[in-house]
């Protein structure tokens, strides 16, 4: 998209595809339409979340000439990344200038399976009949450095939570440089705070809580478990932005943009900044829209953003499989009836002319009729070549499928026998080591029981004791000697009357 082209349309249509809502501008107006409808004077952008796209960094030599760029980038990410040779990817890149390095060019790439674009756009388009732009989430970031919303350089991180995808992406002086989906949209929030609060309650009563309720100043139950995941959520982050810089050589994060697709009272930028210690603010800019009063998700505002700037300032990565038909005067249709009423014209007004382009007409056939069977031919030959090729294919899928079994069945085995050699004498030892603690202080263990998730090592203990406190004291001496080599988590003592004993449930975490 140019400007040319923008200044062709009257107004602007943006679409969240996941929750179905449109958001319409005309001029710097910005309002929501629950019912669109297709116009031939309406541009119509839409985005895809990061949950639909691989995105990798591919370097690829200097003396690789243009026209063959794309078929080289296609064909090191599917040899890199280990695509599925079976699946037509779409592929769209944009290059990255921050390098010094003189033998190779380096590109973002961002790859998308064309079967979920159409999943996910196939109700949209029923409405709207075409969309212009369809562009990954992240790179309409940039126009907020093109409209200098954000004038500084150094490196900036950006986090968004909506309702099926939350994001994370960094920007390095103004340019694209990593971004990464987290699984804390508010649909995996609202499972993860069930989890902690050990109780399911409605989804729309957890996204009024977080949306409507200040952690600072209630006092409702849910406000522990909500802090409890909001660490858990800047836990994740610092994780992430701790990988960037050492795979991006960062030295440091001057600003951190945290927002949500709904608005908050609670100042989730304050407790980040507590937590990261990076300098945040909130995911929202004064765009110079004008509204009725009413919140627009920053994506939407970036999209109206980004169809106002010129070609060469916004990143152009287009995975739109709706594009409108160029005009009639374009196409070949078009064309046509154009030639039969200028010839009807001639006809009429210059009789000879007429009977010249009749049988330039009838020449004209004879040649489409020769080019026909020539072409006619050629699609034969294609066809039975096309179904030789789906013979061969379905013969390696089925080879792909007898190796990925022989595959998962030798993986197995190996797990197995890394089970026996590295993990039984881990949890022997630990266990040994544990127990003479254990009986320091008069307590037994009923069940020990050891889990391993997400490169998370826990070994629990079930306790008994004659006393509490034998418990407590136990808990209080190993955080102290163990400090910074496990972490003891122990959440409730139960005293069993029938036994008169007291039982408990002690994790210990491997750091």
């Amino acid at each position: 998209m140019n400007t040319s082209t923008q200044h062709s349309f009257s107004s602007v249509l943006s679409i969240n595809p996941y929750k179905e809502t449109y958001f319409s501008g005309i001029s710097s107006f910005i309002t929501e339409t629950t019912s669109p409808k297709f116009s031939k004077d309406q541009f119509v952008i839409s985005y895809i979340s990061t949950k639909e796209f691989i995105n990798a960094q591919i370097a690829i030599s200097k003396n690789i000439p243009e026209e063959d760029l794309f078929d080289a980038i296609s064909n090191k990410a599917y040899d890199e990344l280990a695509l599925d040779q079976a699946v037509e990817y779409k592929i769209r890149y944009i290059e990255s200038f921050d390098t010094l390095d003189e033998e190779n060019r380096y590109f973002h790439v961002f790859i998308v399976d064309p079967l979920d674009i159409t999943n996910t756009f196939i109700k949209i388009v029923e409405k709207v009949k075409y969309i212009d732009v369809i562009i990954p989430s992240p790179l309409l970031i940039k126009s907020l450095y093109t409209k200098e919303l954000i004038d500084s350089n150094g490196v900036h991180c950006f986090i968004y939570i909506q309702e099926n995808d939350a994001f994370l992406t960094i920007y390095g002086n103004k340019e694209f440089v990593y971004t990464k989906s987290l699984k804390y949209s508010l649909v995996e929030m609202h499972e993860r705070f069930c989890e902690l609060y050990g109780e399911r309650i409605e989804y729309n009563e957890f996204i009024r809580f977080f949306s409507k309720e200040n952690l600072k100043e209630t006092t409702s139950d849910y406000k522990e478990f909500f802090i409890r995941l909001y660490k858990e959520l800047f836990a994740n982050i610092n994780d992430i932005l701790t990988y960037a810089k050492r795979a991006f050589d960062i030295e440091k994060f001057e600003h951190v943009y945290i927002g949500a697709q709904l608005p908050t009272v609670t100042k989730l930028y304050e407790m980040l900044e507590v937590e990261l210690n990076i300098k945040s603010s909130e995911f929202e800019f004064d765009y110079g829209f004008e509204t009725e009063n009413e919140y627009v998700d920053q994506l939407h505002a970036l999209m109206h953003i980004y169809t106002t700037l010129p070609k060469d300032e916004i990143y152009e990565c287009n995975f739109t499989d709706y594009r409108r038909p160029p005009k009639f005067i374009k196409r070949e249709s078009g064309k046509l009836i154009i030639l039969i009423f200028a010839s009807f014209a001639l006809a009429f007004a210059y009789p000879i002319t007429y009977w010249i382009l009749t049988y330039a007409q009838t020449l004209q056939e004879d040649l489409l009729k020769q080019e026909y069977k020539e072409i006619h031919n050629i699609k034969i030959t294609r066809e039975a070549t096309i179904k030789n090729r789906k013979a061969d294919k379905e013969k390696s899928l089925k080879l792909l499928a007898k190796e990925k079994t022989e595959y998962s069945e030798k993986k197995n085995t190996l797990m197995k026998i890394h089970e026996v050699k590295v993990d039984y004498p881990m949890k022997a030892k630990l266990l040994t080591m544990f127990t003479k603690n254990l009986n320091k202080y008069g307590v037994k263990i009923e069940e020990a029981k050891y889990t391993e998730d997400n490169k998370t090592k826990i070994l629990t203990f079930y306790l008994v004791a004659n006393n509490d406190r034998k418990i407590t004291q136990l808990v209080e001496y190993l955080t102290k000697i163990y400090e910074g080599k496990y972490k003891f988590i122990l959440e409730e003592i139960v005293f069993d009357e029938k036994t008169n004993k007291y039982f408990s449930e002690l994790k210990v975490r491997i750091l």
